[in-house]
């Protein structure tokens, strides 16, 4: 499951703002957890739009931290339309149109610590990572040795497969909220979408030491387990979570996910559809109850085709850039013969997840239905790259990867 956006919803109270589709990063991951951090810009450039003297303080409401350059007594105004500019596109999810904003406003701005945050968030959500750690290194030993930067530069070091000190990091973050769950919660995810799923676990542990009663970390660490082929083990986390938070969003995702895993179908559509009808209608359920739907053989012509359709359009219309549900509405518009229009699904899922090889094998029947044969041909020739690759990092790490329920190689959900 795509941890990281289920969060940002359950952190905003509503979803954030869709991904253009250019902006989209290859590892989606990494853009679901940094629109969490997203949170703090606000608190960094309110003050700035009134182009103050004295520096706010941080956003991890340390009031003992300043921000840089305390002596300022001018502020450049371009510097701070180009501050409030790059912290806007950052805050939509325009990562890339704001990079050349915030680089113009860095050094410039009473708020330099707001500029080098917000630009680090951007290279982390582009896949910049090595451009990301300098800066929040920087950070740190500047004064700004706080939750937020530690956060961050954990889920860079992730991006760049620096495993230790991601989890020096995450240590170091915890020390300032060690009762936050999302903190752990973000650096998962991270690891999520980087496949770590060893170092998932590890994280999850730091905060379950921390929390031993957290629903979503239990949830969290289930789906580590699973994906390492631990799937026995994974089952107690899996029944703990729903245990915790009995009724709850997790609680359904939990057991549909065991469901899922564990390989019966007909109890995966039972609780994804009992979660929808008790009011839990994020994109994360709905998607679990289409791909349930899809597995258990549903034909077009059918009550649940039509249902299991109208619920991966709602997912879809909810959240466009949540790979698992544009495939799977791909698929099933496959099935349905509408080809082109399971064409445009598919190659968004290609573009917010081209790694996952589900995506390919349904790309190819796709084109070959179209008559477009060397693009189906293309898709084929990628399906067996990415399947040899897989099979290669299961034979040099054996219990690292696993290949998901969907068929493909292991996803975010």
């Amino acid at each position: 499951m795509e941890v990281g956006s289920r969060l940002a919803e359950l952190v905003w109270g509503r979803a954030p703002s869709p991904v253009r589709r250019s902006e989209a990063p290859r590892k989606s991951m990494q853009l679901t957890v940094i629109m969490i951090l997203i949170l703090s810009i606000d608190s960094m450039t309110a003050h700035s739009q009134s182009t103050p003297i004295r520096p706010p303080s941080t956003p991890s409401q340390n009031p003992s931290v300043q921000t840089e350059r305390p002596e300022t007594n001018y502020v450049d105004q371009q510097a701070e339309k180009e501050l409030q500019t790059g912290s806007a596109l950052t805050r939509r999810g325009e990562f890339t149109q704001a990079i050349p904003h915030l680089l113009a406003a860095r050094g410039r701005v009473a708020n330099d610590y707001a500029a080098e945050f917000n630009l680090s968030i951007c290279y982390v959500a582009t896949g910049q990572p090595r451009n990301a750690i300098p800066l929040l290194t920087q950070l740190r030993s500047r004064g700004h040795d706080n939750g937020d930067v530690n956060n961050l530069l954990a889920q860079a070091y992730i991006g760049d497969s620096q495993d230790e000190k991601a989890l020096h990091a995450l240590k170091r973050a915890a020390t300032f909220s060690p009762a936050n769950e999302k903190l752990y919660l973000f650096v998962a995810d991270a690891c999520m979408g980087k496949q770590a799923y060893a170092l998932g676990i590890e994280v999850v542990e730091v905060g379950l030491k921390n929390l031993p009663d957290s629903a979503q970390l239990h949830l969290e660490r289930g789906m580590f387990l699973t994906l390492m082929d631990r799937f026995d083990d994974a089952k107690g986390d899996f029944e703990l979570a729903r245990k915790l938070a009995p009724d709850s969003e997790v609680a359904y995702i939990a057991g549909a996910e065991e469901a899922m895993y564990g390989g019966n179908v007909a109890e995966a559509v039972r609780i994804s559809r009992e979660g929808i009808a008790k009011g839990h209608n994020n994109f994360l359920l709905l998607t679990l109850f289409g791909e349930a739907s899809l597995r258990s053989g549903i034909t077009p012509g059918q009550k649940e085709f039509d249902e299991a359709r109208q619920a991966l359009e709602a997912a879809v219309s909810e959240r466009p850039n949540y790979p698992s549900s544009q495939l799977a509405l791909g698929k099933l518009y496959l099935l349905n013969g509408q080809t082109a229009d399971a064409i445009v699904h598919l190659e968004e899922a290609r573009a917010l997840s081209p790694g996952n090889a589900a995506v390919y094998s349904n790309l190819a029947a796709a084109y070959r239905k179209q008559g477009e044969m060397q693009k189906a041909q293309d898709a084929l020739a990628k399906l067996a790259e990415l399947n040899q690759a897989q099979a290669e990092r299961i034979r040099t790490a054996p219990g690292e990867t696993k290949s998901s329920y969907t068929g493909a190689a292991p996803q975010p959900h």
